[in-house]
């Protein structure tokens, strides 16, 4: 979110935090938005700041977020242990260089990459890094294949489903790519493999499949994709690559989905992103990209860069960043291995069914998605209710819970839906909770409780995506301002 500097005279009372402490460190007004002139005691500081944040929802019950909150005490203890360390000094951390690598290892073959192919790979900020490094891997390799046959280079494409998150939006625009969108319908919410192929032509660098749609959980249909591809390059030369998005799904497919073909066992998948901070177990934020083969990342966009004692291969968006997480990657993969990934996969596909098995039994409430890709649950209310997804989700959160409620992707925006993403800290005991306190505000609001909040808020988006007007957040008393991206 981009936040935006105002006028201290338009702050009015604003302009300081005041303590309720009678400690000298507290005994005076602190200034919010310019640096105080003097120093205080890192007990007042940290007291100011733990109780200010304690207004933030409790990431427990935060059922939005696909985001790990909650990890092991030995995990938090690494994570504590490498806080300092610069994941970009290679020289100086060489074993945390090391560690990276064999999760790099790791990742590829449990992503069915070939032992005859050298696979690449490396840590990045997130799947949103991972998805610009990975699509502008795809933009030169078809630049260079145009340039090689004389062709014009000026009109690059992606053809993606219009539910992608809007990272993709970003590298599109960014990278001055044509984002072509596969319009969803009233019931198909992902993107339509003849709809998709419609829109390829010899200027698409990539198709992008995505293993967990954000809207529904759902996985796309990349072998259905990859064979289409397969088709039309037989039929007319034209070789498109694929792009799998697994930012969420692909900690989950491997282990409860391993039949499923959607990985680098289909030659047509070149490359591959996946967020460690989602179903990889670790706080954010890390992410993942690997390519299928050295072939697949053009040796331009590689940078050999010398640095505080030696030179490394670099290919990133970013230079210094902290490496706590990317040890605690390495941690999840060697503490739980695959049949901890497995179990834990299991429960919460457990839950997930259990939660949507149970909101399936009431009349008012009409179901999307319940679990049968990722541990998500997706409703809406059924009929003319007299109120709206708008108003349940804010009546909940008055009992605490975080449940997001958004219209879905162009061309079904007149769907209104709420989602509920299982993570590990949802226990079954939770979940009872969470069922109940659904079906207490729904009688609630049948009965004619009114939430203060608009009904249905205007464009209201799923969680990650945002299109056309951006909002610049400011200091709440300041003036509302939108900027046109």
């Amino acid at each position: 979110m981009l936040s935006a500097k105002v006028p201290l005279e338009d702050l009015g009372d604003d302009r300081s935090v005041t303590p309720t402490y009678a400690s000298r460190g507290l005994s005076e007004p602190v200034s919010r938005y310019e640096m105080p002139e003097h120093s205080m005691d890192p007990a007042s500081a940290y007291q100011l700041i733990h109780d200010e944040l304690t207004l933030d929802g409790n990431p427990t019950l935060n059922l939005a977020t696909f985001v790990t909150t909650w990890m092991d005490e030995r995990a938090d203890q690494l994570m504590a242990e490498t806080m300092n360390k610069n994941a970009i000094d290679w020289d100086e951390y060489p074993q945390t260089v090391e560690l990276q690598d064999r999760c790099v290892n790791m990742l590829a073959r449990l992503f069915g990459a070939p032992e005859h192919q050298t696979s690449m790979g490396c840590a990045t900020v997130g799947s949103s890094e991972a998805i610009h490094l990975a699509g502008l891997a795809m933009k030169w390799r078809w630049r260079a294949a145009r340039e090689a046959a004389g062709k014009p280079t000026d009109k690059p494409n992606l053809v993606m489903g219009a539910n992608v998150q809007v990272c993709w939006e970003k590298f599109a625009r960014y990278f001055d790519v044509e984002p072509r969108y596969v319009p969803l319908t009233e019931k198909r919410f992902i993107i339509g493999v003849d709809e998709a192929m419609a829109l390829v032509d010899e200027n698409t660098i990539g198709v992008v499949g995505i293993l967990g749609s954000t809207y529904t959980g759902e996985y796309e249909p990349i072998a259905a994709l990859s064979a289409a591809l397969d088709e039309r390059f037989a039929k007319d030369g034209v070789d498109v690559p694929i792009h799998v998005d697994a930012a969420s799904g692909g900690f989950v497919a491997p282990f409860l989905q391993p039949d499923v073909a959607w990985d680098f066992r289909l030659p047509r998948v070149r490359s591959i992103n996946v967020s460690g901070h989602k179903y990889g177990l670790v706080y954010p934020g890390v992410g993942w990209v690997i390519w299928r083969d050295e072939a697949d990342l053009p040796k331009e966009l590689i940078f050999e860069v010398d640095y505080l004692g030696g030179s490394h291969a670099n290919f990133s968006l970013n230079f210094s960043r902290g490496a706590s997480q990317i040890v605690a990657q390495y941690y999840n993969f060697i503490r739980l291995g695959k049949s901890g990934y497995r179990e834990i996969m299991e429960s919460l596909a457990a839950t997930a069914r259990w939660i949507g098995g149970e909101l399936a039994k009431r009349s008012d409430l009409s179901m999307l998605a319940a679990a049968s890709d990722l541990p998500v649950v997706c409703f809406g209310l059924a009929g003319k209710p007299g109120f709206s997804v708008f108003d349940l989700s804010a009546l909940l959160r008055q009992r605490g819970w975080i449940v997001p409620a958004y219209k879905m992707a162009p061309d079904a925006e007149h769907i209104e839906v709420l989602r509920v993403v299982v993570r590990e800290g949802l226990s079954r005991d939770l979940a009872t909770e969470l069922v109940h306190d659904i079906g207490a505000a729904i009688d609630e609001l049948a009965a004619g409780h009114k939430v203060e909040q608009p009904t249905a808020p205007a464009g209201a988006p799923a969680p990650g995506h945002r299109r056309g007007a951006t909002r610049v957040s400011k200091p709440r008393t300041a003036k509302k301002t939108r900027a046109v991206c």
